[in-house]
């Protein structure tokens, strides 16, 4: 019987539900907005995604419903909306098998909605490889241009991130890209990221 059954993730995600951020309180929020904390490897990406409130709003409803999550492969448990205070569990697959390889636990820190702005903040829990924040923000700029930003703030928290280091780093950065490309493509959008 697989270590990851249906039974061991809601225990998971349980465990996950009592547990607090990895991270210093008085960072949570930071991956929002502003400058994101020294002593961390930090990221910041973004992709442009077109123009117009038709845009807007589809990057927004699948940012808002785990889009660059589910869209980059990822599944998610319990899969309910993200809204401030809420667990959960991020479930990295391997290709073809039905067995998680990494079962990855947040906590939604913040959401952000307003006119030009939309999204969400996760932390990380303890079972989480990193210790750290990201973000997932949907934005219209004056112009009227639509982009998803990914802002990220982490360092190793598991013995096998540590040792991985600078593939460590590698891995996130080739996961933010993967979240830009599956917000890109939930709304039907070319190229264009930094």
């Amino acid at each position: 019987m697989s270590p990851y059954t249906d039974r061991a993730i809601d225990r998971r995600y349980r465990r996950a539900l009592a547990q607090e951020t990895t991270y210093p309180e008085d960072l949570t929020g930071a991956a929002l907005g502003g400058a994101l904390p020294a002593g961390y490897d930090r990221q910041e990406r973004r992709v442009r995604l077109g123009e117009g409130a038709d845009v807007f709003e589809r990057a927004a409803a699948s940012v808002m419903a785990w889009g660059v999550q589910r869209g980059s492969g990822f599944a998610v448990h319990p899969g309910s909306p993200p809204a401030a205070g809420t667990t959960a569990l991020v479930i990295i697959r391997l290709p073809g098998l039905p067995v998680p390889r990494l079962v990855i636990p947040c906590r939604v820190v913040a959401t952000v909605s307003e006119e030009d702005r939309v999204g969400f903040a996760y932390g990380t829990l303890p079972g989480h490889p990193e210790c750290g924040e990201e973000s997932f923000v949907v934005v219209r700029d004056g112009r009227g241009a639509v982009w998803f930003e990914v802002r990220a703030f982490s360092r190793p928290c598991s013995w096998y991130a540590r040792l991985g280091g600078p593939l460590t780093r590698l891995m996130q950065r080739a996961a933010a890209s993967r979240y830009l490309r599956a917000v890109a493509a939930a709304v039907g959008a070319g190229s264009g990221s930094r």
